[in-house]
């Protein structure tokens, strides 16, 4: 696996900060009907107890929020995608279908509200730095264009930035050609419940996108 670092000027700012990542092989394909009837299940019964209240009040939710304004930026403009897509299930919109990779990291975050980057690893340029965006800093968002990443949290390769938890790029994103996923969960303190992800994602992955040879690490 790449060599992935915390810099040091986002550690200062945000001492309890904690990375769960997990790097594997897998099949990218459109989601199977029993994985889309799982995503559906889940909207349906989250829809019934979502509200944007409880959505801001997520522990989760609420660390990404509190982590944004540490960094000096607004986490009701530039809002973290999890807490969006939370927001959007809430409003009865549900989720959108984009192959079975991303559908299940979705998933995992309406699920838990963390806040989860996935990348096409074999697009990523050298080792990993996770820091603070800065200012003109290049980035295309997926669906979003030209995304000013100034203040926010920022992973980079040797090319440049290729990821925020408000929005994943277009140069690393996961396409049909992707075998070889990178996701990074992004938490705070807890290591227990972040393990629990982990574990919980990896099953996900073995049964709905042929995922195999995991490795994982926490970085804190």
């Amino acid at each position: 696996m790449k060599n992935i670092v915390i810099s040091e000027n986002i550690k200062e700012k945000l001492p309890d900060l904690i990375l769960g990542v997990l790097k594997f092989n897998v099949r990218t394909e459109p989601s199977s009907g029993e994985l889309k009837q799982m995503l559906d299940n889940r909207v349906k019964e989250l829809e019934k107890i979502l509200t944007p209240e409880s959505i801001r009040e997520t522990e989760t939710v609420k660390a990404n929020k509190d982590a944004y304004r540490k960094l000096g930026k607004d986490p009701n403009r530039y809002r973290p995608a999890s807490e969006s897509l939370m927001r959007r299930v809430a409003n009865g919109k549900g989720l959108y279908f984009i192959n079975n990779v991303v559908d299940i990291l979705n998933l995992i975050s309406i699920n838990t509200g963390y806040s989860i980057c996935g990348y096409d690893y074999d697009k990523i340029n050298g080792d990993i730095t996770f820091g603070i965006g800065e200012k003109n800093e290049p980035y295309e968002g997926i669906g979003r264009g030209m995304l000013n990443i100034e203040k926010l949290p920022v992973f980079r390769d040797d090319t440049g930035a290729f990821g925020t938890p408000t929005s994943d790029s277009v140069r690393t994103m996961v396409t049909e050609d992707t075998t070889t996923f990178l996701m990074i969960i992004i938490g705070f303190g807890n290591e227990d419940k972040l393990r629990e992800t982990m574990e919980e994602t990896k099953a996900l992955y073995e049964n709905h996108a042929g995922g195999k040879n995991f490795t994982s690490q926490i970085i804190q």
